[in-house]
């Protein structure tokens, strides 16, 4: 069920509120609920009347929460989603298997685990529609929390009472090269060995860079690779042309490793494996619907196969 439309088990003015809380602006979620902007407009403004006080502040830049939007909008996105869990728990005694769920996740896990898991739930929930929003690792815990999304599934994500950690995968950090590059054949590297040769570090959009940084001043690297690449389509593409050296975990880098295209030599510091964990996430304290649940058992079965012997 897309985002904008939601049964309208309860007032339009709930509806039009979390729309324009979403969009910053009364014109674009208008546009998104396919109503005139003057209609979204009275709704705000008769919330704004009944309650009292100002929602939003109204900036040149767009609109902004108050601090009592703010605490409104913590009591509609629970309401809203209480009533997806409502219309999916219906349609299941009908015998329906129907249902939306929003995840945001990482741009490496697109080639391979949110494909894959994807297409496990459509063989057998084919009426459920999954949306999926990219975006950097930091920015995701807040979407989960302001209930813009259901399921996370990202790296390094340090541990939040509002956020529930619904299974986990630990997942080596390694060199990533061709075949011929003089380390390929190594069963592992540190980082020291790496010393002379061209890096392709990730930017700060990456966890991995928060894991790598010390280390590499503790093997004398210094921070500051040949290149620093804010993508894995990036990182995969000069480590492919032989430009340098990468590091990153194996996911997103699937069908070049099994081709034998590149080779992931996994990393030691202080002779320990260096490893990133991986995690799926929701929001704590709130109720997920089947659709959800369905979902994140099929990402969960994809996570057990990047842990299993030889990924």
């Amino acid at each position: 069920m897309p985002r904008e439309n939601r049964p309208r088990i309860h007032a339009a003015g709930i509806h039009y509120f979390d729309a324009v809380r979403r969009a910053r602006s009364i014109r674009e979620a208008a546009r998104r609920l396919n109503v005139a902007s003057s209609a979204v407009n009275r709704q705000i403004l008769k919330l704004e009347a009944e309650i009292g006080t100002l929602l939003f502040e109204r900036l040149s830049t767009g609109l902004r929460l108050t601090a009592a939007g703010e605490v409104l909008a913590r009591h509609v996105v629970t309401v809203l989603r209480d009533v997806e869990r409502v219309r999916f728990d219906l349609e299941a005694l009908e015998g329906l298997r129907a249902g939306h769920v929003e995840l945001v996740t990482l741009e490496g896990f697109c080639h391979r685990i949110v494909p894959a898991a994807i297409g496990a739930l459509l063989r057998s929930h084919p009426r459920i529609s999954i949306g999926t929003t990219l975006m950097d690792s930091a920015a995701i815990p807040a979407a989960l929390i302001a209930g813009d999304a259901h399921l996370g599934l990202a790296f390094e994500v340090k541990r939040r009472p509002e956020l529930r950690q619904l299974a986990m995968a630990r997942l080596p950090l390694g060199a990533v090269m061709r075949p011929d590059s003089p380390l390929a054949g190594r069963p592992w590297v540190a980082l020291r060995d790496c010393a002379g040769l061209p890096l392709v570090l990730p930017k700060e959009n990456f966890a991995n860079r928060d894991q790598l940084q010390p280390l590499l001043y503790q093997a004398g690297l210094g921070a500051q690779g040949q290149f620093e690449a804010g993508s894995v389509e990036l990182m995969r593409q000069l480590a492919l042309g032989g430009l340098g050296v990468a590091f990153m975990t194996r996911v997103g880098l699937e069908a070049e490793l099994e081709a034998g295209r590149l080779v992931h030599v996994p990393l030691r510091h202080n002779q320990k494996p260096v490893v990133s964990e991986l995690g799926l996430y929701a929001r704590a304290g709130h109720a997920r619907s089947g659709a959800v649940e369905a979902f994140a058992e099929r990402v969960v079965d994809q996570l057990g196969l990047h842990m299993a012997p030889g990924h």
